[in-house]
C-alpha cells in the first residue's frame, strides 16, 4: 500500500510536469534567425529584416526595419503613407513593438507621421508609458525629430472621394491582399520580437482604433514561449484578447498552427453569423522557429524568411 508521504510526493511531481511550460519541451536544432511576416508585402518587409538578422542583429531591429518598408510605400493603402482615410478624409496611424525582455511601445490615433513604428519604439525606449495616442503621440515624435508630412496622396483622395457618394461603410475581406502587417523575428542568439502596424479599416469613423496598437491584441511577445501577431477586422481580435490568447496555447504546448487556429475557433464560438463575412487572421512564431498560421475566409497569405530563403505561403481557413 503507498504510505500517505508517497502518495504527495508523487501527487507533486505529476502537478509538475503538467504545470511545466512547453519552453522546456523544445530539443533539438532551433530554426533561426527567422522572420514573418503578414501579406504579399511581407515578402519585401522580410529581405529588410532578414538583412539585419543575417549579419547577427537583434530581432527587435529587424522587425522595425520590416515594417518600415510597407510604411514608406505610397503605393501600399493599408499602412503608414498612402494608406486610406477615414470618414473625415484623414489619415490615422496605429502601431506597437515588443521586445524580448517585455518592453513594449505603441502609439494609436497618430497622423503625419510616416513611420509610426518608429514612434511606438521611441515611446517604449524613452517614456514610461506603453502607449501615447493622438497630439499627444504627434507632439512627441515631432520632438523626438519626426518631420511632419502628408500621408494623404493623390491615389487614396480619389478612393475616399468615391466612397463618399454612397458612404456605405462594410470591411471586406482580404481587401486587395493586404491590411495590417504584423512581423515577427527570431535572431541568432535565440530572442523574440514582433511589430505591427497599420492606417486601419479604410473609411471608419474619425477616432476609431483597432487591434494593431494594443499589446496583447494585435501583437505580443513571450521569449519563453512564442510570438504571435494579428491581422483583418480588430475589434474581433481585441474582443478575445487575440495574441496573447495564441501565445497561451503555445505555452500549453499546442504548435503555432494550432494555437492560431483555436483563437480563430474562439471568435467563431463568440459570433458565428459575423464571422461568415469578415477577415481575421493569426500569425504565430515559437521559441523553436516553428510557425503557423491560420484565418477564418481563405485568402489571408504570409511571408516567411529563413536560411533557406523567402517564401510566400497561403493560410489554412476555417471556411
Amino acid at each position: 500500500m503507498t504510505s500517505r508521504r508517497k502518495f504527495i510526493k508523487l501527487s507533486a511531481l505529476g502537478a509538475s510536469l503538467f504545470s511545466t511550460p512547453s519552453v522546456f519541451a523544445f530539443r533539438g536544432s532551433v530554426n533561426k534567425p527567422i522572420v514573418l511576416s503578414t501579406w504579399d508585402f511581407g515578402m519585401q518587409a522580410n529581405v529588410a529584416a532578414w538583412k539585419i538578422l543575417s549579419d547577427g542583429g537583434r530581432a527587435l531591429d529587424a522587425v522595425e526595419a520590416g515594417a518600415r518598408v510597407p510604411e514608406g510605400d505610397a503605393k501600399e493603402s493599408s499602412v503608414g503613407l498612402g494608406g486610406l482615410p477615414d470618414r473625415n478624409g484623414r489619415v490615422t496611424l496605429d502601431a506597437c513593438i515588443m521586445d524580448e525582455e517585455g518592453n513594449c511601445g505603441s502609439v494609436a490615433f497618430l497622423q503625419h507621421i510616416v513611420h509610426p513604428i518608429s514612434v511606438a519604439r521611441k515611446v517604449m525606449e524613452k517614456t514610461p508609458h506603453v502607449m501615447l495616442v493622438g497630439d499627444g503621440a504627434l507632439q512627441f515624435a515631432l520632438a523626438n525629430g519626426f518631420t511632419k508630412e502628408k500621408l494623404l496622396t493623390k491615389e487614396s483622395e480619389k478612393t475616399w472621394r468615391e466612397w463618399k457618394k454612397k458612404s456605405e461603410y462594410k470591411p471586406v475581406a482580404n481587401i486587395e491582399n493586404h491590411d495590417t502587417i504584423g512581423i515577427l523575428a527570431l535572431d541568432a542568439k535565440g530572442n523574440l520580437s514582433g511589430a505591427c502596424t497599420t492606417s486601419g479599416m479604410a473609411f471608419k469613423l474619425h477616432g476609431r482604433v483597432g487591434d494593431s496598437p494594443i499589446i496583447g491584441a494585435g501583437l505580443y511577445v513571450d521569449n519563453e514561449i512564442g510570438a504571435a501577431t494579428s491581422t483583418g477586422v480588430g475589434e474581433e481580435v481585441i474582443r478575445i484578447v487575440g495574441c496573447h490568447l495564441v501565445v497561451e496555447l503555445m505555452r500549453q504546448g499546442n504548435s503555432p498552427e494550432d494555437a492560431c487556429r483555436m483563437a480563430v475557433d474562439r471568435i467563431l464560438k463568440k459570433n458565428p453569423s459575423k464571422a461568415k463575412e469578415i477577415q481575421v487572421g493569426f500569425l504565430a512564431l515559437n521559441k523553436n522557429g516553428e510557425y503557423g498560421a491560420y484565418c477564418l475566409q481563405k485568402g489571408f497569405t504570409y511571408a516567411v524568411h529563413d536560411a533557406s530563403g523567402n517564401k510566400l505561403s497561403n493560410s489554412k481557413s476555417h471556411y
